[in-house]
């Protein structure tokens, strides 16, 4: 969890920004999202700044839910990874932290929490938070864990 107190310090100091994500609600706030390998479809709703700032201030143990801009070499999406889900140190209130890959490092499909750590310990990518706060329900698994080997995105749609 040293890369959870990480992503909280990171939100705690984060420069007030004026930009939001629309309002998502419902089906339109549906996503796919990785947790520990495995695909779920997970729903979003961002929370107002001011109650954002009021969770980030007094809830510790708000999750941390990873996303990138990045494309991927095969010019997919990177999925968003989940640090806990339902039975695992859940809490549906999630902090977004963006994934930066450095330059000269080529954009990758990290797949757990761990890995997320394990490349940022490594240098290979930068986090960074505006401080944006979402209600997130873990809806169920998106389909089956992919076989070794098959791409993640040929899973989507």
């Amino acid at each position: 969890m040293k890369l959870h107190a990480i992503a909280l310090a990171i939100a705690a100091t984060w420069a007030l920004s004026t930009a939001q994500a629309g309002n998502l609600n419902g089906r339109e706030g549906s996503m796919p999202a990785i947790y520990d390998g495995e695909l779920f479809t997970v729903n979003f709703k961002e929370m107002p700044d001011k109650a954002a700032d009021a969770l980030l201030a007094h809830n510790s143990s708000v999750n941390i839910i990873y996303t990138s801009e990045a494309t991927l070499p095969d010019s997919s999406h990177f999925v968003a990874v989940l640090d806990a889900i339902q039975g695992d140190g859940f809490n549906p209130l999630w902090l977004e932290i963006e994934i930066k890959f450095k330059p000269g490092v080529t954009p990758r499909q990290l797949m757990s929490d761990d890995e997320v750590e394990d490349a940022f310990m490594a240098g290979e990518i930068d986090l960074d938070s505006e401080g944006e706060v979402y209600r997130c329900s873990v809806i169920g698994p998106k389909s089956l864990p992919a076989p070794k080997g098959e791409e993640l995105g040929e899973l989507m749609p």
